[in-house]
């Protein structure tokens, strides 16, 4: 059977959460047996968010394949339980690129180059990619921006010439829209959306379903008006309002019956009644009022919360499986190396060290790791985490006072993190790191080992510093312990110190492979030792069949 195709747009504002509700409906589609991929295409002119600030866009989500993606694809990775690849991100600077790269090959024989056809083809060939190689019964394609966004115009094109290409019962049209509250007269207002889909249906997009956001109850009569005015079946018109966890919008798409008004609108028929037992206990335990771990998350962009929202969410995950709920206290690094705010490492019960790049804060972060070692406070790094973890032992454990990054300090004398080889000399810096998956071979008898119960992992990768082993051997004399290694030995992956709770980081990202239903080894490592150091948490024993590989996962 070839793929189908549900396609989700966006108006009134931008932010609405079109990300999170297509990953909502992939989980409900998979909760009846229909499998689904999903693809995220991105209006700016940017290659890919690789180089952008995680101010202006949170963070990078990396692929498997080494793709920096979008943050919208954990949303979907980790409601949908999938591992997707390259052909799930589309941005208009690789559209152009493409397009550009083959006129300058001859390849249009000289014809001129314009924005409809030749665009809109190749966004057209991106969107059918990824529904012929995924095999999947229906892709999820979600436009990013608003409706009369200009960036945004070739992609609608596309997807409206793809109904044509398709068929009507092979294609279905989702449209998100905003519902304002004035508090002056006490109303919700419909107005903005029936704007919304008139922009929408004047470049040909009738949307098969819209799904009405607010902060507010939307009542019937609402509902009804919006269907009346914008040509949309009632049972077509969804009210959502904003949920207290992100988790539980799955379950009121359900009973709203999204699921099945779409598969009848694609005559798809399930291939088993929803399945949603395990979604619900998880939905379940994150409601439940639990004993609280407090966790300092010491970063250089924490006043944009989503530019860690992979490691926050697996701190979630972790600490479902524990048992507790997580307080983040968000702590600049920046902020801790000028002195402001160390008090705060003393108030928390365990501390997290994401990843970033650049100088600033990274002394903060030094910091961070040495408060942890010196006070045993259960500790993760993860990537930049690791090396700060690396910096701080070799100061104050080895005696080597100047120790640093190269990175930070290319003049420094002991570059216990140094540049990869093949990295010196690169011109450009976009796509030019150790990015995607690699292998990690575990050594047996470290925490990194009793918490994968396995020899060997493969984890996702995005930075271009390494661990410099011509101090290999005098920071394991000294008590750390590099628990992970490449297969070949060259390559620090994992080190721990000895004879603290937890004291734990990685030079992979292992935020980007936890899941709401598998948290990944190494967060609940950390929660678990928090647990333990206080007296927390309690033995959960999830539903049956809670617990498998997400797709696609390699052997």
């Amino acid at each position: 059977m070839a793929t189908k195709y549900i396609f989700f747009t966006g108006g009134v504002l931008s932010s609405v959460g079109k990300g999170v509700t297509a990953s909502a409906i992939g989980r409900l589609l998979k909760a009846r047996g229909i499998s689904v991929t999903i693809q995220k295409l991105d209006p700016y002119l940017n290659v890919d968010p690789g180089t952008l600030s995680p101010y202006q866009h949170g963070e990078v989500f990396v692929l498997d394949d080494g793709a920096e993606t979008d943050l919208d694809l954990g949303h979907y990775e980790r409601f949908c339980d999938l591992r997707l690849k390259r052909t799930s991100t589309v941005t208009t600077g690789q559209v152009y690129e493409e397009v550009i790269n083959r006129e300058r090959r001859g390849d249009y024989l000289g014809g001129t180059i314009q924005v409809i056809p030749h665009i809109t083809n190749e966004i057209k060939r991106r969107i059918d990619l990824v529904g012929r190689t995924s095999g999947a019964d229906i892709a999820l394609i979600e436009v990013g921006g608003t409706v009369g966004d200009i960036e945004s115009q070739p992609f609608l094109e596309a997807i409206r010439e793809m109904r044509n290409d398709l068929g009507r019962n092979n294609s279905a049209f989702v449209h998100l829209t905003w519902l304002p509250y004035l508090k002056a007269t006490n109303e919700t207002k419909t107005k903005p959306t029936q704007h919304s889909v008139r922009e929408l249906r004047s470049i040909g997009i009738l949307p098969d379903m819209i799904i009405a956001r607010s902060d507010y109850p939307v009542g019937r009569d609402l509902c009804d008006k919006i269907a009346q005015f914008c040509d949309v079946p009632v049972e077509g018109v969804v009210p959502l309002v904003t949920a207290d966890m992100l988790y539980r919008i799955p379950l009121i798409l359900e009973s709203m019956g999204v699921a099945d008004y779409l598969l009848k609108r694609l005559a798809l028929e399930p291939n088993q009644p929803p399945d949603l037992d395990g979604w619900r206990w998880i939905v379940d335990e994150l409601s439940r009022e639990k004993d609280k771990v407090r966790i300092g998350l010491v970063g250089k962009y924490v006043e944009l919360h989503d530019a860690y929202l992979s490691v926050r969410e697996a701190l979630t995950h972790a600490a479902l499986f524990c048992g507790v709920s997580v307080e983040l206290d968000w702590i600049s690094a920046t902020d801790l190396e000028k002195g402001i705010g160390l008090e705060r490492l003393g108030q928390v019960d365990g501390i997290v060290v994401p990843g970033g790049f650049g100088s600033r804060g990274v002394e903060g972060k030094i910091l961070a790791a040495k408060y942890a070692r010196e006070n045993k406070v259960p500790y993760l790094g993860l990537c930049l985490g690791l090396q700060v973890m690396t910096i701080e032992f070799a100061r104050n454990v080895l005696g080597l006072k100047d120790a640093n990054s190269s990175e930070i300090d290319q003049l420094t004398p002991h570059p216990v993190i140094d540049l990869m080889a093949d990295q010196r000399y690169l011109e450009k810096m976009g796509g030019t790191m150790r990015l995607g998956l690699y292998p990690c071979v575990i050594r047996p008898g470290t925490k990194a080992y009793q918490y994968y119960q396995r020899e060997s992992v493969d984890e996702r990768h995005r930075h271009r510093y390494e661990f410099n082993n011509q101090y290999r051997d005098l920071c394991e004399q000294n008590g750390l312990v590099i628990s992970g290694q490449s297969p070949d030995g060259v390559l620090v992956e994992m080190a721990e110190i000895q004879d603290h709770p937890y004291m734990l980081a990685s030079q992979f990202h292992p935020e980007f492979l936890s899941r709401p239903n598998r948290p990944h080894p190494l967060f609940l490592g950390l929660i678990h030792a928090i647990c333990e150091a206080k007296g927390l948490g309690n033995d959960i024993i999830p539903p049956a069949g809670l617990y498998k590989q997400p797709d696609g996962k390699p052997d």
